[in-house]
C-alpha cells in the first residue's frame, strides 16, 4: 500500500515539476525514504534526506536542513559552469562584454550567465535594434540591465549563477557562455 501511495506521489510530482532540474529532498519518517526511492522516477532526487516528521519543523529549520543536503549539488553545478566558461573563453562562445551579452540574452542565446551580486548597470536596451545605452547613475527610463539580462536568460532556459567577484570566471561583473 505504501509503494502504491508513493507511485501516485511520484506521478503527481512529475506533473508538477515536468522539465525541472531542481534537486528533490525527501523529508519524512526515515524508514519510508528507501521505499520512496524504490518507486521514484525523478532524476534529481538527492541521496540524503531529512529524517523525522517535518510537521514538527519550522520553515526556517526545514530550509536549513535541506540546504546542507543540496549545497554541494549547487556548488558542483556552479564549478562545472565556471569550467565550461573557461573552456570556451578563447573561442568566441563566451564573453564578459556587456554589449555582447545583453542582446544575446534578449535573443535566447545564453546558456550560462554569471553575475556579481549587489551590482547594477543602469541603462536602456532596445530589443528591436539591439541598441544599448549605459549610464553610471540611474536616469529616467533606465532599468538595471544586469537584472534584465538575468531574467531573459532564465526565461529562455539558461542558467544564472550569482558569484562573488573573486570567483567570477573572468574580469567584470558579468560573463556568459553562448549557445551559438
Amino acid at each position: 500500500n505504501i509503494k502504491r501511495y508513493f507511485r501516485r506521489i511520484d506521478k503527481g510530482l512529475h506533473e508538477w515539476v515536468k522539465d525541472e532540474r531542481a534537486p528533490l529532498v525527501l523529508a519524512g519518517v526515515d524508514y519510508l525514504h528507501p521505499i520512496y526511492k524504490e518507486v521514484n522516477s525523478y532524476p534529481h532526487l538527492m541521496d540524503g534526506g531529512i529524517a523525522g516528521n517535518p510537521e514538527r519543523l519550522s520553515a526556517g529549520e526545514l530550509h536549513k536542513l535541506t540546504w546542507t543536503i543540496v549545497k554541494p549539488y549547487f556548488q558542483k553545478a556552479k564549478q562545472e559552469a565556471v569550467n565550461r566558461y573557461k573552456e570556451f573563453s578563447d573561442s568566441g562562445q563566451a564573453s564578459n562584454r556587456i554589449r555582447k551579452i545583453i542582446p544575446a540574452a534578449s535573443h535566447g542565446r545564453i546558456e550560462l550567465l554569471f553575475v556579481v551580486p549587489d551590482f547594477q548597470q543602469w541603462g536602456t536596451f532596445d530589443p528591436g535594434t539591439d541598441e544599448i545605452h549605459l549610464h553610471k547613475k540611474e536616469k529616467t527610463g533606465d532599468e538595471d540591465l544586469l537584472e534584465f539580462t538575468a531574467i531573459q536568460t532564465l526565461l529562455n532556459g539558461g542558467n544564472v549563477y550569482v558569484v562573488e567577484p573573486g570567483t567570477m570566471p573572468d574580469t567584470g561583473s558579468l560573463a556568459a557562455v553562448f549557445r551559438y
